[in-house]
């Protein structure tokens, strides 16, 4: 007798049922009918590394269709030993996460099928492996599902597990002071002093100062003395930097339009001495001047910093003091016409819902927050992404959206300088599904400008625009396809939704279109504030003249910026034009705004005469780069 087969829609109530009080944020199939999966603790290690998940036993899936196995009784049973029993094997997993209340056993359809609940562990326990070798056996998740983990990912792991010896702490052998940029040293001083005028470090020589930051300092247990890792990336010379880092390259790139490249860009270039202070004494600056500046008055002065200004400088020292300084990535900042974009190498050491509630810190990088700290940067008190949230909640922006990528492993805070329910996006819509947008209850109507201002969205995306559960939204996403607002590509964690029916060229032109009456509208909003305080300029003459000149319109070029839709053969123009220079997957992923999957196995195959690989001998390298071939 022939099994039935389901559609993956039919069975998610009941998977999301399942998972309506956990945390589990994926599900893995696994048929079960010819024995335990031997590849069940493989799955097991890559859910505890990474954000957690279930394994469900007893379900087939292919080509988005599910067929249940009809496990019975005697099966499932048979399979809570053998689980048990093997996950108290050292020759299976090196820990332990699972009790009887993480094991389910669900009947559905006159058939079985059984729930493992894998949490995502802490930092402290990582990492989670199989067999008897972490370098063999550790595993994390990406949207292609379970990947080997190199060597230089599981010492990190190592590293952040050793919450006693931050990574920036240890100290370097075979470098002093004479590694260490003297101007870089007395600009910070010169700021510590304006933000602490009263503290009693001032009076200090360099060297006592130095060793107060940190910068040098002695290893109580061995004895030894010397130069910092943290007080090197802070204030080292380049090429110092570069003998204990090759692959440290901070770098910030203005762009207006992907066909343009960067009209704006500082990196490395033997200018400046590439350090961390004089990075960010650098981008900062640049992208707080993006930001409107409105007519503040307190205490008969005029305030100039705004909370978005706030939220911008904890974005750009967070990037800076989270990054994983050892991993083969590099710090990338991003700054379009809409938004902007903070990239750094690592992983997250709380989860996406720690992040985004808030009062839980937890810094890769102890030493470099601390130097960070003492110029009014670096929050230790976990208000970091609180202030960075409320920044742009006060500009009435979309909220920020923080995610991760593997392979190489990097943290990407997206800022949207766009409102969600601007009054042109909201026009957009009236155009394309008539006056009953306006009557859509508020979670289906934001969902829905969502989908057309980004394009494509995903329940993971939604669980952090709404404040409503996982569930929930499962929900919302299905009643708005059936109702034709919304269509679905792809299965599970990976489904995207786009709206519905819409015709791509006419998105793009009434992207454009709604963009440049917002610019236009901005830039009216900026010459009356220009006039205002004007105005107010000539009644009190204590006023800083030199900010008269209101911040150009954040949006300014905003047409130009938004997410197109391109032919193959332009993407391909695109990267070309983009890899002058040796760039990873995800560096093309970012600059072009679309999924990494779809870069590497739908454009990247077509441009292997023009590009060269710099692993050329390793088609599979994790960390591989491309770069256009030269004669």
């Amino acid at each position: 007798m022939a099994r039935r087969t389901y559609k993956y829609e039919d069975l998610q109530p009941v998977f999301e049922q399942l998972l309506q009080d956990r945390e589990s944020d994926e599900l893995e199939f696994k048929s079960a009918a010819g024995g335990f999966p031997k590849s069940f603790w493989a799955t097991y290690s890559s859910f505890a590394n990474t954000y957690g998940g279930a394994i469900v036993f007893g379900v087939k899936e292919k080509d988005g269709e599910i067929q249940l196995d009809g496990l019975d009784e005697n099966q499932i049973e048979k399979y809570k030993k053998d689980f048990f029993n093997g996950m108290h094997s050292k020759q299976n997993v090196n820990i332990a996460l699972l009790t009887e209340e993480d094991v389910h056993d669900v009947e559905f359809g006159g058939t079985h099928f059984l729930f493992f609940y894998i949490p995502r562990v802490d930092r402290s326990l990582r990492p989670v492996f199989c067999g008897l070798d972490p370098y063999t056996g550790t595993y994390r998740r990406d949207y292609e599902g379970d990947y080997h983990c190199s060597r230089e990912e599981v010492n990190s792991m190592f590293a952040d597990a050793n919450l006693a010896s931050p990574i920036d702490g240890r100290i370097l052998k075979n470098f002093s002071k004479d590694d260490l940029d003297p101007a870089s040293i007395q600009q910070y001083r010169r700021r510590f002093e304006q933000w602490n005028p009263e503290h009693v470090w001032i009076k200090l020589p360099d060297d006592q100062f130095l060793e107060k930051l940190n910068v040098f300092r002695k290893d109580r247990k061995t004895g030894e003395y010397g130069l910092t890792y943290a007080g090197l990336l802070m204030f080292g010379t380049y090429s110092a930097i570069m003998d204990e880092n090759p692959n440290f390259f901070p770098d910030y790139q203005e762009i207006q339009d992907p066909k343009d490249r960067w009209v704006d860009r500082i990196y490395p270039d033997g200018n400046w001495e590439s350090n961390l202070f004089q990075f960010y004494s650098r981008v900062l600056p640049i992208l707080q001047n993006f930001l409107p500046k409105p007519f503040i008055l307190e205490n008969n002065q005029r305030k100039t910093e705004t909370p978005a200004h706030v939220a911008v400088r904890e974005a750009l020292v967070n990037m800076l003091v989270h990054a994983d300084h050892t991993e083969n990535a590099t710090l990338n900042v991003y700054k379009y016409p809409n938004k902007m974009v903070f990239s750094n190498p690592g992983t997250m050491l709380i989860s996406p819902k720690q992040y985004y509630h808030g009062g839980e810190s937890i810094c890769r990088n102890k030493y470099l927050q601390t130097m960070f700290t003492f110029l009014g940067s670096a929050e230790k008190a976990g208000s970091g992404a609180d202030k960075i949230i409320h920044g742009w909640e006060k500009q009435n922006w979309k909220r920020p959206y923080i995610s991760e990528r593997s392979r190489p492993n990097k943290v990407i805070l997206t800022l949207s300088m766009e409102s969600l329910l601007d009054e042109n996006v909201k026009n957009a819509l009236v155009q394309l599904f008539g006056e009953r947008v306006n009557t859509l209850p508020q979670p289906q109507l934001t969902t829905l400008a969502l989908a057309y201002s980004e394009e494509e969205i995903t329940n993971e995306r939604l669980q952090y625009a709404l404040d409503i559960h996982r569930a929930d939204i499962t929900k919302l996403l299905s009643d708005m396809c059936a109702n034709k607002l919304l269509q679905s590509s792809g299965r599970g964690r990976g489904t995207k939704y786009h709206v519905y029916g819409i015709n791509l060229a006419s998105y793009a032109g009434n992207l454009a279109s709604s963009a440049s009456n917002l610019a236009t509208s901005d830039r009216n909003l900026a010459t009356s504030s220009t006039n205002l305080a004007t105005s107010e300029g000539n009644n009190l003459a204590n006023l800083d003249t030199s900010d008269e000149n209101l911040a150009t319109s954040p949006t300014e070029n905003l047409a130009s910026s938004k997410k197109k839709r391109y032919s193959k053969v332009e993407v391909q123009q695109l990267i070309l034009n983009f890899c002058s220079e040796w760039r990873t997957i995800e560096d093309i992923s970012i600059f072009l705004d679309r999924d990494k999957s779809y870069i590497r196995n739908e454009v990247l195959p077509l441009l292997t005469e023009k590009l060269e690989k710099m692993y050329e001998n390793i088609p599979n390298h994790p960390r591989q780069k491309y770069r256009v071939k030269t004669e």
